[in-house]
């Protein structure tokens, strides 16, 4: 079986220590194994990043780019590769798949606009021959911890834009399904990147610790669920680094009754099931404003749901693949189960799929009646279960979402331009869609939600990614004119006066 090691320094890194097993989810069965991590390995990578930062961040931006530009040719050039692997090791569809892929190839793209982004400002004559300017410097040696649910597309968000700005990167992926993300890493050696500017090591918590409490460490990014972002962000910034830690979620799209029922329903449906609902932007909540448009809602979903085909990743013609463990699989069970013991009505219940073959399959779940004391309302579930709110005004559907723990996404069904701005306005999210449920920002914006999906003060990619991956330097700079009679200053300089 094959054993898949860690990226230090340009080159496999292999320890003998201990492994883990990968999973196909679709059959249950182990496909790989995976090294993980320990202290002394990350150490090695840390060393690797730090020795390449001097040569790297001297490096010209243009040169950056260039390098940038062959990797995305790269991937691009083994796309097919790489869906593969996600499928396998993730089980979602080779088209979801493909499209994760896409989207972490606009990070790419956002990092051609370097040259624009980082070239700094400069103001002349502020006072009587004083010129001011800023320059943006990188961090030093920055560190990534990403999710299985985006095994490309994640780590795309994180290190292209680390290293165009010069700092150089310690990855630790997912060890459920590392292959892709380690074969993305090696195209990005064969695009040109110097040894030691990336680096990836695969493990647990040992590694995660090992990243935090590492002296060399400037920063680290984070997406995952909300009790691993909190415990990095806290144990991180006491020890004095940077953290930008994205948690968890719990998404409402907001139905009105004037909604174009037919385009909502379809979009919800991509929205709760796609990927098997392991995205942080699943819709997981419907608020419909009034029993009327409640009713229609569940009469037009149900044979959706119950139609939905789902099966092994690499088939063509499914919508939804398996969950990604066993253990995430009884959990998600387990959420269903505590629903209806809450009183929830399951109008549909995935757990009735055939199981003909092993594997981690859960059909689409939809609960209606569901109130906001109930755990399947209050927690993250991370599967395909959709849940039915009932409320009877708009204000009342923004209050609801707005007293929620979470505040990553969320979405509103509407054809009234009134209702879509008073939403806009008034929802204490961080991304909003209007009759779009997923609104995840392009790569020239930024990714992030509010309240406890959050930690930190800047999202990830685009011009907030920028700004956590540099540092602002500011020189104010006087070349006085000849002179002997200059007398001594006290006060600050005053720029109004000549």
């Amino acid at each position: 079986m094959t054993i898949i090691t860690h990226l230090i320094n340009g080159q496999s890194f292999a320890t003998n220590g201990r492994l883990s097993n990968v999973f196909d989810p679709s059959t249950g069965q182990p496909i790989r194994k995976v090294e993980m991590a320990n202290k002394e390995t990350v150490n090695e990578a840390v060393l690797a990043a730090k020795a390449a930062l001097p040569n790297w961040k001297a490096t010209s931006t243009m040169k950056r780019v260039q390098i940038l530009a062959r990797f995305k040719q790269l991937l691009g050039e083994n796309e097919q590769e790489i869906i593969n692997l996600i499928s396998q090791e993730h089980g979602k569809t080779r088209e979801d798949a493909a499209g994760e892929l896409n989207r972490g190839i606009e990070s790419i793209e956002y990092t051609m606009a370097a040259p624009e982004f980082l070239k700094g400002e400069h103001c002349r004559n502020i006072g009587s021959d004083i010129d001011t300017w800023s320059t943006f410097h990188p961090v030093g040696v920055v560190a990534g911890i990403t999710p299985f649910n985006f095994p490309a597309m994640v780590p795309l968000w994180m290190y292209p834009l680390a290293v165009v700005c010069g700092n150089t990167f310690v990855l630790k992926p997912s060890e459920r399904d590392p292959s892709s993300t380690l074969l993305i890493a090696e195209l990005f050696q064969q695009a040109g990147l110097p040894k030691g500017v990336l680096n990836v090591v695969n493990g647990d918590k040992e590694a995660v610790d090992a990243i935090i409490h590492h002296p060399d460490v400037k920063a680290i990014s984070f997406v995952g669920s909300t009790p691993v972002a909190e415990y990095i962000y806290r144990e991180g910034a006491q020890r004095g680094k940077r953290i930008q830690a994205l948690g968890g979620a719990k998404n409402h799209a907001v139905l009105m009754p004037d909604a174009d029922l037919d385009n909502a329903v379809n979009a919800l449906m991509g929205a709760a099931y796609g990927s098997c609902g392991e995205r942080c932007m699943a819709i997981s909540v419907v608020v419909c404003v009034g029993n009327h448009i409640a009713d229609a809602l569940v009469e037009k979903i149900i044979p959706k749901i119950e139609s939905l085909r789902i099966g092994v990743g690499s088939d063509l013609n499914i919508d939804m693949g398996p969950l990604i463990t066993q253990a995430h699989l009884e959990k998600v069970q387990n959420y269903i189960t505590d629903g209806i013991e809450s009183g929830a009505s399951l109008l549909v219940d995935g757990r009735k799929l055939s199981q003909s073959e092993k594997g981690y399959f859960l059909g689409g779940c939809l609960f209606d009646d569901v109130t906001p004391s109930m755990r399947i309302y209050q927690e993250e579930i991370f599967g395909p279960v959709l849940c039915i709110v009932r409320v009877e005004s708009l204000e009342q559907a923004i209050s609801l979402i707005n007293q929620h723990e979470y505040g990553n996404g969320t979405c509103l069904f509407t054809r009234d331009g009134e209702s879509a701005r008073l939403f806009s306005e008034e929802i204490e999210v961080g991304m909003v869609g209007i009759n779009i449920p997923l609104p995840v920002p392009i790569a020239f914006h930024s990714f992030g939600g509010w309240k406890r999906s959050l930690f930190g003060d800047l999202h990830a990619y685009g011009p907030d990614g920028v700004r956590f991956y540099t540092r602002r330097k500011t020189i104010t700079q006087r070349w006085p004119k000849k002179q002997t009679d200059e007398a001594a200053q006290f006060a600050f300089l005053n720029t109004r006066k000549e």
